[in-house]
């Protein structure tokens, strides 16, 4: 048995001859969070297409717990769990009938409803139907469901994208319980600094190829650019000094700019994945 729960090697997928992923290839753990980053439009959604067996791989394999997909689809989706951006719940439903609904189908004899809807803090809103929902309550409602069988394999696509902060929080709070318990996570994001607090490894990925993959320390510490930022007071004016970290002579820039003026603030700052992402693409997320 592989260490991996998701293999994916060299897989592309083109929509009238233009490819929207081109030999894609990365690896999650059981029990690891992976970040797929990237801008709108840069093979995120169609690469979870192709692992959920919606779309068949033009070039490359996928292996999902040991099995391959799309051939083992059906096994494969029975141990697997997946948030779209779309909402694929039933408006006239309470929150409860939902999961009971969907419990059905996936055969699960003993669900709890409650203890799902307690996770992600709509214990209290049971009875409520859906078409009452704010976007945010919806989104939870949905991690809710991919829960309902357990899974081993979940795939999240933009699971906090434009959410309040508490809806955020809920979600987050799962996603990680859900890595401590084994599960292996692909969550697809356009927002780095909630990849960098999820994820275990991220890959970017842009004009559908994988440009890196790599923790995010190891990707700040490589390519990224440390930098202490002062703020004194000179004669009545604010004085904001910048000094790279990495540069040599930097302590000694540090000491004279704390001593040449009145300190109010200093602090330390690192890169931030985005600026990785924009160091290897060559642009930025919105570009």
């Amino acid at each position: 048995m592989s260490s991996a729960a998701i293999e994916v090697d060299g897989i592309s997928y083109a929509y009238d001859g233009r490819r929207a992923v081109d030999e894609v290839g990365f690896t999650v753990d059981r029990g690891e969070t992976l970040g797929f980053l990237g801008p709108n439009g840069a093979g995120k959604s169609t690469t979870i297409k192709m692992l959920t067996g919606r779309l068949r791989p033009q070039t490359g394999t996928i292996t999902i717990l040991d099995m391959p997909m799309p051939s083992q689809a059906s096994k494969i989706q029975g141990r697997m769990g997946v948030a779209f951006e779309e909402k694929n719940l039933y408006a006239n439903m309470t929150a409860r009938e939902n999961l009971v609904f969907f419990g059905r189908l996936f055969g699960v004899s003993d669900l709890d409803p409650d203890g799902l809807l307690d996770r992600v803090d709509l214990v209290d809103r049971g009875d409520d139907r859906v078409a009452e929902f704010s976007k945010g309550m919806k989104q939870r409602l949905m991690i809710a469901r991919v829960l309902i069988n357990t899974p081993d394999v979940l795939l999240l696509d933009e699971p906090t994208d434009g959410l309040d902060p508490v809806s955020s929080q809920a979600i987050r709070h799962v996603i990680q319980e859900e890595a401590e318990r084994g599960a292996a996570i692909l969550l697809t994001t356009h927002d780095m600094a909630e990849a960098d607090k999820l994820s275990d490894r991220v890959a970017f990925i842009d004009e559908g190829r994988v440009l890196v993959t790599d923790t995010p320390e190891n990707l700040k510490l490589t390519y990224g650019n440390r930098t202490v930022r002062i703020r004194s007071r000179d004669d009545g004016q604010i004085v904001e000094t910048v000094i790279p970290l990495d540069e040599q002579g930097a302590d000694e820039r540090i000491r004279q700019a704390v001593a040449a003026h009145e300190l109010l603030t200093i602090h330390t700052q690192e890169a931030t994945l985005e600026e990785i992402f924009i160091h290897f693409a060559g642009r930025g997320l919105d570009a």
